[in-house]
């Protein structure tokens, strides 16, 4: 059950009648900050997980 084309342009729409034009950037910018702050997040913590992982198997 993906998104095609049509759904997106719809949803865009949408999204523009109810919040104007002047809302829609910065709403995506927060989703944009929003989506760079988990990124890093979980990116820390593979990099501790990784860094415990190579500290069981030094012993």
């Amino acid at each position: 059950m993906g998104l095609g084309w049509g759904g997106i342009l719809l949803i865009a729409i949408f999204a523009l009648v109810i919040f104007g034009p002047k809302k829609l950037p910065e709403f995506g910018k927060a989703a944009g900050n929003t989506l760079r702050e988990f990124k890093n997040a979980t990116k820390g913590m593979m990099e501790d997980e990784d860094h415990t992982q190579k500290k069981q198997d030094d012993r």
